[in-house]
């Protein structure tokens, strides 16, 4: 979704569940830990993923990048704007678009599934997903199935996630019983048996729920600009920064399941 360039974007992504199943399509592994993606940006870090090797990609809004595990920078492209959540899935990246308005209650939203290459990010088709009424912001992918994620206008008490095929044809539409989050959800990961969702507020939440989406649990943490799980139960978290006349940056850090807190953060940049 879209923020306030001029504000500070903070997000600490992602939190763990106690099931037994582990991420398929995306994650970390034991070879991630705590880095600064190189350079700034435009626009605030909406999300992030990894090819669960050696590979970072953040989603600026309008610039798409790909890192190595340490930031440094292999591939960079400008996008439409506004490029939201992305996963990856077999060798390529999906990614939420919005070409509309975000929250509006007439649903004038313009939502998409953009496609690309995770080697040289390559362009490689978009499916339209005008179900997603009030605009796509957020994206997982769990079993070769893709759920969407997105805006939410104020005054609506759940949440909503747009279930698609392999082909991006619609499934169906779930209800989380929520309550309201403001814009609604952000971003989205499947881990640990479960799904997890970033929303903004003061303070940011975070929602849990299990694998058909009945709502289990919500967490003041703020996981809204990335979120990704990994192989040996840690967590990539996804912050970022923005600073007038700077532009925005983004990093992450390793964090850990803790069952009061949510998780912990225990890999910060040195």
């Amino acid at each position: 979704m879209r923020l306030n360039s001029a504000v500070c974007c903070l997000a600490i992504a992602s939190v763990c569940g106690a099931g037994e199943s582990v991420p398929t399509d995306t994650g970390a592994t034991a070879g991630f830990h705590a880095v600064q993606c190189e350079g700034t940006f435009p626009h605030h870090l909406q999300g992030i993923c990894t090819n669960d090797r050696d590979a970072i990609y953040w989603s600026f809004t309008t610039t798409l990048v790909k890192t190595d595990p340490q930031g440094k920078t292999l591939k960079t492209i400008l996008v439409d704007n506004h490029h939201g959540d992305l996963c990856f899935h077999e060798g390529k990246l999906y990614v939420a678009v919005n070409l509309g308005k975000f929250n509006d209650p007439a649903g004038k939203a313009d939502s998409w599934a953009y496609v690309y290459d995770a080697g040289d990010l390559s362009f490689l088709k978009k499916h339209e997903m005008q179900q997603v009424f009030h605009g796509a912001g957020g994206i997982g992918v769990r079993d070769g199935r893709f759920f969407v994620v997105g805006g939410l206008p104020v005054g609506v008490n759940e949440n909503y996630v747009y279930e698609h095929d392999e082909n991006f044809c619609f499934v169906k539409k779930h209800v989380i019983s929520s309550g309201y989050t403001l814009m609604g959800i952000q971003t989205a990961a499947f881990a640990d048996g479960y799904w997890w969702f970033g929303c903004y507020g003061k303070p940011p939440v975070m929602l849990k729920t299990d694998e058909s989406f009945a709502f289990l649990g919500k967490y003041e943490l703020d996981c809204s600009l990335g979120i990704v799980g990994s192989r040996d139960g840690k967590f990539l978290v996804a912050r970022g920064r923005s600073q007038a006349g700077k532009g925005c940056s983004g990093r992450v850090v390793v964090a850990h399941c803790d069952p009061e807190k949510g998780l912990v953060v225990k890999d910060e940049i040195k």
